[in-house]
């Protein structure tokens, strides 16, 4: 089995579409796409996620089947200098990185700032979710391990966002989604490749053999999106802190 979790295009969040050049993204990534045989298509409910997807499906006449938990992770933390509600995907590296629990697969969500808010309950809706996913298309969760009960070469696409695509990443993998909320970038319209194992009967798990690929942009010219980075150097002003 296959999986390509992709992000959607260049955002535009404030009618939660794409920008001109997301839509042309989306154009790149329907060519890309459509060179695949692809099993079945699922979406965030969030416009930015379905209208990358939108090129893609109208092309095939085909449908995707439309997700609540594929929307962005949503989950939130109390922020204990202002008291206010935020997102946990959002750390400055000096305070999570001095805490190694965050690091660590089973204590992430004991801590005391993800126990402030609502963390844990989504993280376990998304984790949910996708196991459904999974296990409609033959492999169970079992433990640290996948059950094989229909073994394939299927290939699945789940359009979503950043923020989800880490937890599922967490998930699938068995390791905290904090390292990689904050130390990895999955570009706008990326394309993230998971692809079962089964070197043993029965069992299987997902190996990643490409995250954030945005090969079908640089063979066209279209450059990368700033988006979900931050500034390359502090003095640099111009770009996102």
């Amino acid at each position: 089995m296959r999986l390509l979790i992709i992000r959607h295009g260049d955002p535009d969040y404030s009618i939660d579409s794409l920008t001109e050049k997301g839509w042309r993204e989306a154009e790149l990534l329907k060519d890309r796409l459509l060179k695949l045989d692809i099993k079945a298509f699922y979406s965030s409910p969030l416009g930015r996620a379905r209208n990358t997807a939108k090129p893609t499906l109208e092309a095939l006449e085909r449908t995707a089947q439309i997700c609540d938990w594929l929307r962005e992770f949503d989950g939130y933390i109390i922020d204990p200098a202002t008291n206010e509600k935020r997102g946990p995907w959002d750390l400055m590296p000096a305070f999570w990185t001095a805490n190694s629990d965050f690091y660590d697969r089973n204590k992430w969500l004991k801590t005391p700032l993800m126990q402030s808010g609502d963390v844990r309950e989504k993280y376990y809706a998304v984790c949910a979710g996708l196991d459904e996913l999974i296990k409609k298309h033959g492999y169970v969760h079992d433990g640290n391990i996948f059950r094989v009960e229909n073994e394939n070469t299927d290939t699945v696409v789940l359009f979503c966002h950043f923020g989800v695509e880490c937890v599922l990443l967490s998930h699938l993998l068995g390791i905290s989604p904090v390292p990689l909320w904050h130390g990895f970038t999955a570009l706008t319209s990326s394309v993230t490749t998971l692809v079962t194992e089964e070197r043993e009967k029965g069992t299987a798990y997902f190996r990643c053999c490409g995250f954030s690929d945005i090969s079908h942009l640089y063979a066209k010219d279209e450059p990368p999106s700033f988006q979900a980075r931050f500034c390359e150097t502090y003095s640099n002003f111009d770009e996102r802190h």
